[in-house]
Protein backbone atom coordinates (compact mmCIF):
# COMPACT_ATOMS: atom_id res chain seq x y z
CA UNK A 1 0.00 0.00 0.00
CA UNK A 2 1.36 3.43 -0.93
CA UNK A 3 0.17 6.57 0.86
CA UNK A 4 1.14 10.22 0.38
CA UNK A 5 1.01 12.39 3.50
CA UNK A 6 1.25 16.18 3.41
CA UNK A 7 2.46 16.91 6.93
CA UNK A 8 3.71 15.30 10.14
CA UNK A 9 0.21 14.97 11.57
CA UNK A 10 -0.97 12.94 8.56
CA UNK A 11 2.11 10.71 8.86
CA UNK A 12 1.32 10.11 12.53
CA UNK A 13 -2.33 9.40 11.64
CA UNK A 14 -1.22 6.65 9.24
CA UNK A 15 0.86 5.17 12.06
CA UNK A 16 -2.16 5.29 14.35
CA UNK A 17 -4.29 3.45 11.78
CA UNK A 18 -1.67 0.70 11.58
CA UNK A 19 -1.27 0.59 15.36
CA UNK A 20 -4.97 -0.15 15.80
CA UNK A 21 -4.58 -3.29 13.68
CA UNK A 22 -1.47 -4.75 15.34
CA UNK A 23 -1.45 -7.75 17.63
CA UNK A 24 1.13 -8.55 20.31
CA UNK A 25 4.24 -10.01 18.70
CA UNK A 26 4.09 -7.78 15.62
CA UNK A 27 7.32 -6.29 14.31
CA UNK A 28 7.32 -3.07 12.28
CA UNK A 29 10.58 -2.33 10.45
CA UNK A 30 10.98 1.32 9.47
CA UNK A 31 13.18 2.43 6.56
CA UNK A 32 13.92 6.00 5.53
CA UNK A 33 16.49 8.73 5.64
CA UNK A 34 16.95 11.21 8.47
CA UNK A 35 13.90 13.45 8.71
CA UNK A 36 11.62 11.15 6.70
CA UNK A 37 9.07 10.89 9.52
CA UNK A 38 9.88 7.56 11.18
CA UNK A 39 9.44 8.87 14.72
CA UNK A 40 6.23 10.73 13.80
CA UNK A 41 4.85 7.50 12.34
CA UNK A 42 5.79 5.60 15.51
CA UNK A 43 4.16 8.31 17.67
CA UNK A 44 0.95 7.55 15.80
CA UNK A 45 1.54 3.81 16.08
CA UNK A 46 1.81 4.23 19.85
CA UNK A 47 -1.48 6.15 19.95
CA UNK A 48 -3.11 3.32 18.02
CA UNK A 49 -1.86 0.90 20.68
CA UNK A 50 -3.48 3.00 23.43
CA UNK A 51 -0.23 4.55 24.70
CA UNK A 52 -0.62 7.99 26.25
CA UNK A 53 3.08 8.72 26.92
CA UNK A 54 5.06 11.11 24.72
CA UNK A 55 7.11 9.04 22.27
CA UNK A 56 10.65 10.12 21.42
CA UNK A 57 13.39 8.53 19.37
CA UNK A 58 15.59 6.22 21.50
CA UNK A 59 18.78 7.15 19.62
CA UNK A 60 20.99 7.12 22.70
CA UNK A 61 19.15 4.35 24.57
CA UNK A 62 18.68 1.90 21.64
CA UNK A 63 15.19 1.02 22.96
CA UNK A 64 12.37 2.86 24.74
CA UNK A 65 9.50 0.95 26.30
CA UNK A 66 5.95 2.33 26.43
CA UNK A 67 2.93 0.72 28.06
CA UNK A 68 -0.71 0.98 27.02
CA UNK A 69 -3.27 -1.57 25.82
CA UNK A 70 -0.35 -3.30 24.09
CA UNK A 71 3.27 -2.51 25.02
CA UNK A 72 5.48 -0.83 22.43
CA UNK A 73 9.21 -1.47 22.25
CA UNK A 74 10.66 1.34 20.12
CA UNK A 75 14.15 0.60 18.80
CA UNK A 76 16.59 2.92 17.04
CA UNK A 77 19.29 0.97 15.22
CA UNK A 78 21.15 4.01 13.90
CA UNK A 79 24.23 3.28 16.01
CA UNK A 80 24.29 -0.48 15.39
CA UNK A 81 26.38 -1.98 12.63
CA UNK A 82 24.83 -5.45 12.38
CA UNK A 83 21.99 -7.66 13.53
CA UNK A 84 24.46 -9.44 15.83
CA UNK A 85 24.54 -6.30 18.00
CA UNK A 86 20.73 -6.32 18.08
CA UNK A 87 20.69 -9.89 19.35
CA UNK A 88 23.33 -8.93 21.95
CA UNK A 89 20.89 -6.43 23.49
CA UNK A 90 18.14 -9.04 23.81
CA UNK A 91 16.12 -8.80 20.58
CA UNK A 92 14.82 -12.37 21.04
CA UNK A 93 13.46 -11.45 24.47
CA UNK A 94 11.70 -8.34 23.21
CA UNK A 95 9.92 -10.10 20.35
CA UNK A 96 8.60 -12.72 22.78
CA UNK A 97 7.24 -10.21 25.35
CA UNK A 98 3.71 -9.85 23.91
CA UNK A 99 4.24 -6.31 22.71
CA UNK A 100 4.85 -4.62 19.38
CA UNK A 101 8.43 -3.93 18.27
CA UNK A 102 8.91 -0.86 16.06
CA UNK A 103 12.42 -0.47 14.65
CA UNK A 104 13.89 2.73 13.19
CA UNK A 105 16.94 2.44 10.90
CA UNK A 106 16.07 -1.15 10.04
CA UNK A 107 18.59 -0.99 7.19
CA UNK A 108 21.29 -1.68 9.79
CA UNK A 109 19.73 -4.95 11.06
CA UNK A 110 17.89 -6.27 7.98
CA UNK A 111 18.76 -9.92 8.71
CA UNK A 112 17.01 -9.86 12.10
CA UNK A 113 13.46 -9.75 10.73
CA UNK A 114 11.12 -12.70 10.26
CA UNK A 115 9.01 -13.20 7.14
CA UNK A 116 5.87 -11.73 8.78
CA UNK A 117 7.53 -8.38 9.56
CA UNK A 118 5.59 -5.29 8.50
CA UNK A 119 7.78 -3.01 6.39
CA UNK A 120 7.24 0.76 6.40
CA UNK A 121 9.35 2.77 3.95
CA UNK A 122 9.20 6.54 4.18
CA UNK A 123 10.47 8.81 1.43
CA UNK A 124 10.79 12.60 1.55
CA UNK A 125 8.94 14.15 -1.39
CA UNK A 126 9.35 17.78 -0.33
CA UNK A 127 9.60 19.80 2.88
CA UNK A 128 6.30 18.41 4.21
CA UNK A 129 5.11 15.59 1.94
CA UNK A 130 6.11 11.95 2.43
CA UNK A 131 5.52 8.75 0.50
CA UNK A 132 4.79 5.78 2.77
CA UNK A 133 4.93 2.22 1.52
CA UNK A 134 3.49 -0.31 3.96
CA UNK A 135 3.63 -4.04 3.28
CA UNK A 136 4.51 -7.42 4.78
CA UNK A 137 8.06 -8.69 4.34
CA UNK A 138 6.94 -11.67 2.22
CA UNK A 139 5.16 -9.45 -0.38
Amino acid sequence: MTIITNNEEETALEGEKLGKTLKPGAVVAMFGQLGAGKTAFIRGLAAGLGIKEHVTSPTFNIVNEYFGNTPLFHFDMYRLESENELFDIGWDEYISRDGVCAVEWSENVRGAFASDTIIVKLEILDENARRLEIYHEEE
